[in-house]
């Protein structure tokens, strides 16, 4: 017994000096370094009003401006509004409804989302305007001046799907789409002939050609910019332009008559 009683005396002191000897050499090892997050990309520089820039133009037709398909609605009495097709609105060689904006050359620039809403209509049984622009993020607004029921239905590739009833009037709708999408289609369940498209951007610097084919983009930093010209029917056409401070240049495009 005795034997055992030193021998667990002696044990225990060299244990507890082992356990002091480790614990000190934990305590001596350098701390791994924290990962370092990885670089920010620099914000773009705020556009200096002093030296925007800005660009207009006309697009124009070359041929024989197509005829305009009729649309039948007399499956609903209470549609009562223009009774012509927008697929392709042209009027003395111009062409109405062409979506413009800055397709490359901000870089890296970011924009804020506008606070005020864009509003979109539905009157004659029809969408007006029958082509849109907005931001990414900015809410859109629609209005059912109709006394009928309209079903809006969305159909994007890039954003989220959605399809919601609005009764005669009903409470607006507000809607945001979070990706960029350009001719997104937005029909009608109930009247198969409404049709529009939402354009969904990165920048404020678009614009929509009137029924005189003219439009205009301003507020830009000075820059090299390719322009593209967006149409339902006819296509994309891309120019490019180099803009300087203060530089006021006309931008214009022509798409031709289809086969």
């Amino acid at each position: 017994m005795k034997t055992k009683k030193w021998l667990a005396m002696g044990i225990l002191p060299g244990l507890v000096l082992l356990a002091g000897c480790g614990k000190k050499e934990a305590e001596e090892q350098p701390a791994a370094p924290a990962a370092s997050a990885p670089p920010s990309a620099p914000a773009a520089a705020p556009i200096d009003p002093a030296t925007a820039a800005s660009i207009s133009g006309t697009v124009k037709f070359d041929g024989p401006a197509p005829k305009a398909a009729k649309i039948d609605m007399s499956q609903d009495p209470n549609c009562a509004g223009s009774n012509t097709a927008e697929n392709v609105v042209v009027a003395d060689g111009r062409v109405a409804n062409v979506f413009v904006y800055v397709k490359d050359g901000l870089g890296s620039r970011t924009f804020d989302v506008p606070r005020d809403a864009v509003t979109l209509t539905q009157s004659g049984c029809r969408y007006k305007p029958h082509v849109l622009g907005v931001m990414a993020g900015q809410t859109i607004k629609i209005v059912n001046a109709d006394p009928t029921t309209h079903n809006i239905h969305p159909t994007p590739k890039n954003n989220r799907d959605w399809n919601e009833s609005q009764a005669p009037q009903a409470a607006a709708l507000e809607k945001t789409f979070a990706r960029e999408e350009i001719l997104l289609p937005v029909q009608c369940n109930q009247h198969p002939w409404m049709r529009m498209f939402m354009n969904v951007v990165k920048n404020p610097f678009y614009a929509v050609s009137g029924p005189d084919g003219k439009f205009a983009i301003t507020g830009l930093p000075p820059g090299d910019y390719t322009i593209a010209f967006v149409q339902e029917k006819l296509g994309e056409q891309d120019e490019k332009v180099t803009l300087a401070a203060k530089d006021s240049k006309t931008v214009d495009a022509t798409f031709k008559a289809q086969p």
